[in-house]
Formats: structure tokens, C-alpha cells, sequence
């Protein structure tokens, strides 16, 4: 299974913040924003990623990031010339993904729970097991109209899916993690773009719906998802992650670290990234772990 960021958009309800740089490469406590989506897919075992932005911000993403080589995987990216919807992802990305399955993440979400590779996995599997062809988390919210609202029955199978509803369903919003089997190149595609112009990724998942192949991993309680996008949401997120790092002496979504024990890259690796930042409490952390 292949990954795909997507950090596009324009952030606008974060301006004036994002309005020479995108909200993906703004921090997050001690890490820029991209650090967290893609630690997810990190803990989850994909090594090979792709990070779709806009023409401007690919190229302080490539001075970040690089190939992924420093830590054991492999980076590349894709320019998406307009805002033209989160499922837009799949015909960017269409040859990067080939024949491989796909799991979806956006830029501006940040997940965190000790079952969070369980969970992950769960997912995978079921798509790799061709049980089913797509599927998505669901998260308890008080407020789950100010989101896709996802309805499911005892066995998970999604029932229906709808985009901020007046009359939510159900009380589960769904995050931004999402994992497709290969067809759904040809479902994005197919897709007819909303009426402000975007290829909707609510229309794929409604076309999975209606044929009863797609299904609902819920994520239970103890388990936080945080959506970046407005100032407010930036600030609460960047004071969850200083609370659980300063309190606990782990560091949260540390790539370098994730990396080191998937068994991407040795020890020895480890250290000499630590020691390139040994004036920071980033790298001394590097540099103070032990299996």
C-alpha cells in the first residue's frame, strides 16, 4: 500500500498566517504540521509517500523533507495547480499509486492513541484482504454536524455518509485518514466535480456506499483526533502535544524516532540525525534513546 498527503489549500480561515506560507508547514509545538500526518503513515509501515501541494510551498516541503532517504523510505511529489478537492488526490497521484492500494491522509490532521497502529493495521487489512474496497475512521463528536457524519451498522458497514448534515445520524464524524483499494483511480475519476468546482472525496465514498463495500473502523475512547484548520483548533493542538511530551518524556509523531523502530533505519542512523541538531532538544532526544 502506497501513501498520499495532501497538503494543498489555500487556509484561508488562517490568514493571515497562511498567506505567504501553507498551514501544513506551520508548527505544531515543536514540529512542523506535516511531521504528524506523516508519522501516521510512518507507524503504519508505508514507506513509499507522496506529498501534493501547490507549485509555490513543493519546494520548501522538498528543503524539509527531502527523499525520505535520511529516514529509511521514499518521498515524492506532485503539484496540484488548484483547490480542486481532496479526491483530486487520486488523479494526481494515479501514477505514483500504479497497481497498489492507497491510503489517503490530509495534511492538517493529527491523530494520537497508543492503539493507533492497531487500528491502522486493521484497516489495511481489510483492504489487502479484498473484504472490502474502501474504508474510514469514525470519531465521537459533540458536534458532528460541523463534519462528514458517517452511519453504520453493528458490523461496521457504512449505511450512509453525509457532509455536515442539519440532522446528523450518527455521532461520528469521520477524520481525514481514509484507505482505498486500486479501483478507486477509476471512481475519482468518474466522480462529477461539486458545485464549487471539486472533485469531493464524499462523492467517492458515497459510490462505495452504494455498493455496500465500504466499512467503518470507529475509534474509541482515549484516542484524540485533531483537526488544524482554524487558529483556534492550531493552538489547542500545539498545547495537547506539549502537555503529553512534557509530561510523559516522549515525543509525539518524532519521525526519526518512528523510523528507527520500524526498522527503517539503524541506530547508528539514529544518532547522526540527532547529532545534526544537538543545539535542540529535538535532536538531544534523538540522541538519548535506547531500545
Amino acid at each position: 500500500m502506497k501513501g498520499i498527503i495532501l497538503a494543498g489549500g489555500k487556509g484561508t480561515r488562517m490568514y493571515p498566517m497562511t498567506k505567504a506560507v501553507t498551514k501544513q508547514l506551520l508548527p505544531v509545538y515543536d514540529k512542523p504540521m506535516i511531521y504528524y500526518p506523516l508519522s501516521v503513515l510512518l507507524l503504519g509501515g508505508i514507506r513509499e509517500i507522496m506529498i501534493i501541494s501547490d507549485k509555490d510551498n513543493l519546494p520548501l516541503f522538498r528543503e524539509l523533507l527531502g527523499d525520505g532517504s535520511d529516514i529509511g523510505i521514499k518521498l515524492c511529489y506532485a503539484v496540484q495547480e488548484r483547490p480542486g478537492g481532496i479526491a483530486e488526490s487520486f488523479i494526481i497521484g494515479k501514477e505514483f499509486i500504479g497497481d497498489d492500494n492507497v491510503c489517503l491522509i490530509l495534511g492538517d490532521n493529527i491523530f494520537y492513541g497508543q492503539d493507533l497502529t492497531a487500528r491502522f493495521e486493521e484497516a489495511k487489512g481489510l483492504i489487502d484482504a479484498n473484504e472490502c474496497q474502501a474504508v474510514v475512521f469514525g470519531y465521537p463528536v459533540k458536534n458532528p454536524g460541523d463534519f462528514g457524519v458517517v452511519e453504520f451498522d453493528p458490523d461496521g458497514k457504512v449505511i450512509s455518509i453525509e457532509e455536515k448534515p442539519q440532522k446528523p445520524k450518527s455521532d461520528y464524524a469521520v477524520p481525514g485518514l481514509y484507505f482505498y483499494a486500486n479501483d478507486v483511480l477509476s471512481v475519482a475519476a468518474s466522480v462529477k466535480p461539486s458545485e464549487r468546482g471539486e472533485k469531493e472525496i464524499t462523492a467517492v465514498n458515497e459510490v462505495y456506499v452504494k455498493r455496500g463495500t465500504l466499512r467503518c473502523t470507529r475509534l474509541f475512547r482515549g484516542f484524540a483526533w485533531l483537526d488544524t484548520g482554524t487558529p483556534e483548533r492550531l493552538l489547542k493542538a500545539a498545547e495537547f502535544i506539549s502537555t503529553v511530551q512534557n509530561t510523559q518524556g516522549f515525543y509525539v509523531s518524532c519521525i526519526e524516532e518512528i523510523a528507527w523502530r520500524r526498522g527503517f533505519i539503524t541506530k547508528q542512523q539514529l544518532k547522526k540525525l540527532g547529532g545534526k541538531l544537538l543545539d535542540t532538544d529535538y535532536g538531544k532526544y534523538l540522541v538519548s534513546l535506547e531500545d
